[in-house]
């Protein structure tokens, strides 16, 4: 059955209300009408089951049938934290992550990012291009929550929002010791967790003191290096299979 986002407001006791780019869709791609089934999200965990109604040049509302919790999401809650890659790699790694269950990706400003974004509005203008892309993928993959795109932060904002994390930790190529396994098997059971991937140049070593000094280590993935736009998808795909929903 089609699944389709809306906003919270949009959803009363017995009505929904699709006013987005999705009128299109279900009416022109899809060709859908009165009577036509299909699902809707609230993006917080809800799924309705409705029936189409009425369709208007702008809007479409439907007559709720159901209400339940989506069963597409994960117990916990993760926070990627990317080092802003340059091209359309960003796009891919939202993607990407939202398909694997991410919560909140948030673009970070590193030394050795290539992308340098000039101001509030050109920052502004790339955040709701790439919530854009969380958005179609969350409805493409059944998600019942939207990740939320955040906009760019420092080094600085990234560890104080990671030091509030149950657990935090940094992938580097230089760390030998720490494994990513041996953090992840640890006897607690973090429900919050966040880690920072680099860019295409790595970390800078600045950086990485910087983090270590904030409480979140350095963890080795193994001897192959891995790129940017691999690197999260990764290691959120190990996350879920030991903390999450993969090996469910």
């Amino acid at each position: 059955m089609p699944k389709f986002f809306t906003a919270r407001e949009n959803i009363s006791q017995d009505t929904i209300i699709i006013d987005n780019e999705d009128v299109a869709h279900i009416t022109r791609v899809l060709r859908l009408g009165a009577g036509d089934m299909i699902t809707v999200c609230d993006g917080r965990g809800f799924d309705y089951e409705a029936e189409i109604s009425d369709i208007e040049p702008k809007r479409i509302v439907c007559n709720i049938l159901s209400r339940r919790s989506c069963q597409s999401e994960a117990d916990i809650d993760v926070t990627l934290y990317q080092g802003i890659p340059k091209g359309t790699k960003m796009e891919y790694i939202i993607q990407k992550t939202t398909e694997l269950g991410i919560k909140r990706i948030v673009p970070v400003k590193l030394a050795r990012c290539v992308v340098k974004l000039e101001d509030k509005k050109a920052e502004e203008k790339k955040r709701d291009r790439w919530q854009k892309i969380a958005n179609e993928a969350a409805k493409q993959c059944g998600r019942g929550v939207i990740p939320k795109v955040s906009m760019p932060v420092t080094i600085e904002e990234a560890a104080r929002e990671l030091r509030d994390a149950d657990l935090a930790f940094a992938p580097y190529e230089c760390e030998e010791n720490t494994t990513l396994k041996k953090t992840l098997t640890s006897p607690e059971s973090p429900k919050k967790i966040g880690f920072i991937i680099g860019p295409e140049g790595g970390f800078d070593i600045s950086e990485i003191e910087l983090l270590s000094k904030a409480g979140i280590p350095a963890v080795t993935l193994g001897r192959r290096i891995l790129r940017t736009e691999t690197a999260g998808e990764a290691v959120l795909a190990m996350v879920m299979y030991e903390l999450g929903d993969i090996n469910a």
